[in-house]
């Protein structure tokens, strides 16, 4: 019998370690799945390079250095950049819209709204050499607003009061331990409508379009793809082949080579979008939207 159980332990060993790691095998097997590489996947150089631009703007230090990146790599001879945001704060949509506007000096792009280019998105995509959207996107809501959670009856129903000290008359502009008053209204107006004008200004110049007719293709208007290529906002509708194509043309390789998307960076990425929309939708926000 003690033979027996020396002859199978190996047998009985892998079957009881299998047996007490079932769920991490599984957990790894398919994570291995889904982010291993196809069998078909390209080794060529390639030279035509896809940029993501996915999820609400907060943060674009990563999509920025992707496009400094290729504009200084030789090797890439036009740029896609793939939209689908609802917008989102100010700065960093204009770091990605100056950083097209660089791009756009060296060699071509072309923005492709796959789902919402709105707002912040609709920004950062304005100094492409074109912009493609597909006919089932949503396009424009050109407008700048601040928003913020009035705390103060909750406060007070469960015993929690706010102490101050400041110096400065609109040093608590936007707080939300109480109501805003009409001269702190006021104050965050004046910059929402600076910000306004600027936005609608760098739209007119980048798409070639009369300011003073701004109330036709801003003032937060919301268009499909067809209506927004009426008012002058987008150039052509088209899915993600056309777009692709579009950008060949336009940079004349003979043998286009277009970058894989790392499957990972990609998950972690949506992931930090998902959790950057929840941290920012109760708390005020300078944002457009």
């Amino acid at each position: 019998m003690e033979g027996l159980k020396k002859l199978f332990l190996p047998i009985t060993a892998t079957l009881g370690f299998i047996q007490n790691h079932f769920k991490a095998m599984v957990f790894v097997l398919i994570v291995f799945l889904i982010f291993a590489p196809t069998d078909s996947q390209d080794l060529r150089p390639i030279n035509l390079q896809q940029i993501s631009l996915i999820g609400p703007i907060f943060d674009t230090t990563e999509v920025v250095e992707q496009i400094d990146a290729a504009r200084e790599d030789d090797r890439i001879k036009g740029v896609l950049l793939n939209v689908d945001s609802p917008g989102g704060t100010v700065p960093p949509s204009l770091e990605v819209a100056y950083a097209i506007k660089r791009l756009k000096e060296e060699k071509p792009v072309v923005v492709y709204a796959s789902g919402t280019l709105a707002s912040g998105s609709y920004y950062a995509s304005i100094w492409a050499d074109e912009i493609m959207a597909n006919p089932g996107s949503m396009v424009g809501s050109i407008g700048v607003i601040m928003q913020g959670a009035n705390l103060s009856e909750l406060m007070e129903k469960i015993g929690i009061s706010s102490q101050v000290i400041k110096a400065g008359k609109y040093k608590q502009v936007g707080t939300a331990d109480r109501e805003w008053n009409e001269d702190e209204k006021e104050e965050l107006n004046k910059v929402i409508q600076g910000t306004y004008q600027m936005f609608i200004q760098d739209v007119a110049e980048a798409r070639g379009l009369d300011i003073n007719q701004s109330d036709h293709y801003a003032n937060a208007h919301i268009f499909t793809a067809a209506q927004a290529k009426a008012v002058g906002l987008i150039d052509t509708l088209g899915v993600s082949y056309d777009a692709k194509r579009r950008v060949e043309k336009l940079s004349e390789v003979t043998d286009p080579a277009w970058n894989k998307e790392d499957k990972f960076e990609k998950f972690m990425r949506t992931l930090g979008a998902e959790g950057s929309m929840l941290i920012h939708t109760y708390f005020p926000a300078y944002s457009l939207r």
